[in-house]
């Protein structure tokens, strides 16, 4: 097996779990986009050979597979600030929630002594 014929056979089963995911809800839309365009452009990669070659030739990059390494790991990089991100923000999301049930359980904790005390 050749390494095109790997290259697109991986490809194409990554964007058949990636949508297989999406279908049945576990992976949402806002980070399925990218690992959709990542599998598709894997794809259109394996597919055209060729045309890593081309970009690497118009931006002036060396070896093809530098560049791949370059883009991979920034991709990889906002993955890991988004993730990072939206983890902040859960975690805030979060703790107001928290401080809002101990509001609420202590409302209910008064209204109780209120009615025992009638």
């Amino acid at each position: 097996m050749t390494a095109t014929v790997l290259a697109i056979i991986t490809s194409v089963i990554t964007l058949v779990f990636i949508i297989d995911l999406l279908r049945r809800g576990v992976l949402k839309e806002k980070y399925a986009v990218l690992w959709l365009g990542v599998a598709g452009t894997a794809l259109i990669l394996a597919v055209f050979p060729g045309l890593l070659n081309w970009v690497t030739s118009t931006i002036g990059v060396e070896v093809p597979a530098n560049l791949l390494f370059f883009v991979t790991i920034v991709v990889l990089v906002l993955v890991s600030v988004q993730l990072s991100y939206e983890l902040s923000r859960h975690e805030a999301q979060i703790r107001r929630l928290a401080e809002e049930v101990a509001l609420q359980e202590e409302e209910i904790r008064q209204i109780r002594r209120e009615m025992e005390s009638e």
